[in-house]
């Protein structure tokens, strides 16, 4: 069994690594610029300099080129920075309504469903945004979070190498000693 594993994992690795753009691309963002950040994340050469990538991208997934999207993105952020975890989800659903095709609202939401314990939802939209943007480090590794509250750990664990395929620091990877070591690049 644990071959095949070990056996998926690697071909899934070996897809995400060789697809230098997303299945279906974000029509809300700057996907070129975006695609040079993930070549250059793949190569960071140190935690420092892969945390200076990241942050680009994250600033490129929050800042939508619809003014109306973003509108309603800042809505739902002010309201989750003010704890108010119900209207965050109410403003995300109309943005994952209106605009079906913005991985971040989808993986917004997600992170609301997270932190109200309604794993089920947060997996849904975490599928959205895989579907969109199958890079998305950060949703494989929300889903890496929910999967090891869940007991399935060997699923947590093929998530957790996808994600360390596309961003090979990320810090969710101590929760896998054998994951831990030395940074290699795909």
């Amino acid at each position: 069994m644990r071959k095949l594993i070990a056996t998926v994992c690697a071909m899934l690795v070996l897809v995400l690594a060789a697809a230098p753009l997303p299945v279906f691309a974000d029509p809300y963002v700057d996907n070129a610029a975006i695609d040079e950040l993930f070549e250059e994340l793949r190569l960071a050469d140190s935690e420092a300099e892969a945390d200076q990538i990241s942050r680009q991208i994250w600033s490129h997934w929050f800042a939508p080129s619809d003014a109306r999207l973003s509108t309603h993105m800042s809505v739902a952020s002010n309201s989750l920075a003010e704890g108010l975890l119900g209207a965050a989800v109410d403003e995300l659903s109309i943005v994952v309504t209106s605009y079906p095709d913005y991985a971040e609202g989808w993986n917004q939401r997600a992170t609301v469903y997270f932190m109200l314990g309604d794993y089920d939802a947060s997996l849904d939209d975490i599928a959205h945004v895989l579907a969109i943007e199958p890079r998305h480090y950060g949703a494989l590794s929300g889903r890496v979070l929910i999967y090891l509250k869940q007991g399935r750990y060997d699923d947590a664990r093929a998530d957790m190498i996808a994600a360390l395929a596309i961003h090979p620091y990320l810090r969710e990877r101590r929760f896998f000693p054998d994951l831990a070591q030395d940074v290699t690049h795909v």
